[in-house]
């Protein structure tokens, strides 16, 4: 699929985005597949489409380049780069 959809990229792009701007867009469903975990139980795994995962993306940069003006430095919740070991690390720091 990527190889397909890579040898047209520009005018798949194009399309995809004129698509979404319009609001023809729809999100195809995700395939399943099931991941066995130890206990002998599967695990449900969603896996988005090729598209999907382009406007996915998409959206997160537009959100990210949006909303981390509104984060402050001691934030560190969803934020690229930080995680919860780096508040840890920095309240160690603090105290």
């Amino acid at each position: 699929m990527w190889q397909s959809y890579g040898q047209d990229l520009e005018a798949n792009l194009r399309d995809l985005h004129e698509r979404v701007q319009s609001g023809r867009y729809r999100a195809r469903p995700s395939r399943r597949a099931y991941i066995p975990k130890a206990d002998g139980r599967l695990r449900p795994l969603g896996i988005a489409s090729l598209e999907d995962k382009v406007v996915q993306r998409a959206v997160t940069e537009v959100l990210s380049a949006i909303y981390e003006t509104d984060f402050r430095g001691f934030s560190y919740g969803f934020r690229p780069g930080r995680s919860p070991h780096h508040a840890l690390d920095a309240l160690t720091v603090g105290i």
